[in-house]
Parts: C-alpha cells; sequence; structure tokens
C-alpha cells in the first residue's frame, strides 16, 4: 500500500484495471516498480496518451519519486516537454544512431534541422 500511497492511488486499491485512467495506469507502473527499490527507473514513453495536465502530473511524479528513492531516470520518449521537463542530459536518436547528446538548452541551442522540429513545441 506504501507504494500506492507514494503515487497519490491510495484509494484505488480495490479498482478492477478497466476501471483505471491513463494517467492511474501510468501511476500504477511507476508504484509497482517502486516496490523492487530500483537504482535505476526506465520509463518507456510514460506521458503518451496522456492530455497536457496529466503529463505534467506524471513528469512531476517522476522527478518526486527520483529525489525521495534517489534512483537515477532513464526516459524515452518523443514527448520534448517531458524531456524538457524531466532530463538533466538528453541524447537525440535518429534511426538507432546517437546524433547528439548534452543538456537539452545545449542540445536547443545547436539549431539542428532534424531537431528543430522537436523544439518548437
Amino acid at each position: 500500500m506504501t507504494s500506492l500511497r507514494e503515487v497519490g492511488l491510495e484509494k484505488s486499491v480495490d479498482k478492477k484495471p478497466s476501471e483505471l485512467s491513463g494517467g492511474m495506469k501510468k501511476r500504477i507502473g511507476i508504484a509497482r516498480t517502486l516496490i523492487l527499490k530500483p537504482k535505476i527507473m526506465l520509463y518507456d514513453e510514460p506521458t503518451a496518451g496522456l492530455d497536457p495536465i496529466t503529463s505534467a502530473e506524471i513528469n512531476d511524479l517522476i522527478l518526486a519519486m527520483r529525489d525521495k528513492h534517489n534512483t537515477a531516470s532513464i526516459i524515452i520518449t518523443h514527448d520534448i516537454s517531458s524531456a524538457h521537463a524531466t532530463a538533466d542530459r538528453v541524447i537525440a536518436l535518429f534511426g538507432g544512431v546517437n546524433k547528439m547528446e548534452g543538456t537539452f538548452d545545449e542540445l536547443k541551442a545547436k539549431g539542428d534541422a532534424e531537431l528543430a522540429a522537436f523544439f518548437n513545441y
């Protein structure tokens, strides 16, 4: 129950998966991982399919759990606003190849044509 409390779902313990919203399902995924007390948390498209408000809440939860549990996070995302909100470092992959890496602001400042569309969010 502690993990559910940490992600704000302690009152949802008796709900069936079909009764959970998209944001609740994302929170459940985080809670399930926290049970294992990981050193690294891996997120695959954590804000995919969510509205902007819920996306921001998930981003905040990712940061809060990172700080509270002293974990590193690896986040795979196409959501540039999520990357901006959560990442200390960014690796931009194109065709599976590391095109460039650095802080969000460093990548934006490079003015790369392929990356430009991502920074116009």
